[in-house]
């Protein structure tokens, strides 16, 4: 039976190492190189062909959402598994968006993340309960339109709908129609919980 040949991406040596270990120890994985920067994970994985990149998500260089990107556009048969520290949703998000096929924390136990290789491995997807449990206590941020995007920074300022409506020339009744929609999008009870949100999201600044 062949093995399943990994790719480990990650810029911490101590947790490349802790994944070596762990996956040496399976009579099925194989490690076949390791990569501590976004633009070396790609460039080992067009060189080794892995069958599974393990990938962090915050590397120098090149982040793992990009390198994702890339690896999956010209390696659709490699499969990428997300593991990250990161505690909101939207960069895991983007990754899954992006072409990986499993995500789970790096606070999960060794048998999940052996448990996440084969099945990606095998074709199939797999988000961690702890993922899915992120995913859907803090829903990654919304597609705003540039028009949204600007009553946005204007909500964030403290203005009324007055006032947005007079900066951006529109009338109050749009402008009471594009608040309301930033509160579904946003899924916040009102204007304050939904400055607070795109705070949090960084979709705005101030």
């Amino acid at each position: 039976m062949s093995k399943i040949s990994i790719l480990i991406a990650d810029d911490h040596k101590i947790v490349r190492m802790g994944l070596k270990s762990l996956f040496a120890a399976e009579k099925d994985l194989v490690v076949v190189g390791e990569a501590d920067d976004g633009d070396l994970t790609v460039r080992q994985a067009l060189q080794l062909s892995p069958d599974i990149i393990i990938m962090d998500l915050m590397m120098p260089k090149m982040d793992g959402v990009a390198a994702t990107a890339e690896i999956h556009a010209k390696l659709p048969k490699t499969r990428i598994v997300v593991l990250t520290s990161y505690s909101t949703s939207d960069t895991i998000a983007a990754a899954l968006a992006a072409g990986a096929a499993g995500a789970i924390m790096k606070s999960a136990d060794d048998s999940t993340l052996l448990t996440a290789v084969r099945s990606v491995a095998a074709g199939k997807k797999f988000i961690s309960p702890e993922v899915k449990g992120l995913l859907a206590f803090d829903p990654p941020a919304p597609t705003l339109s540039p028009r949204q995007q600007e009553v946005l920074v204007s909500l964030a300022k403290g203005f009324n709908n007055t006032e947005i409506a007079n900066q951006l020339g529109i009338s109050k009744t749009v402008a009471k129609e594009h608040v309301e929609t930033l509160l579904v999008k946003l899924d916040a009870a009102n204007r304050t919980e939904a400055v607070a949100i795109a705070l949090r999201k960084q979709l705005v600044k101030i």
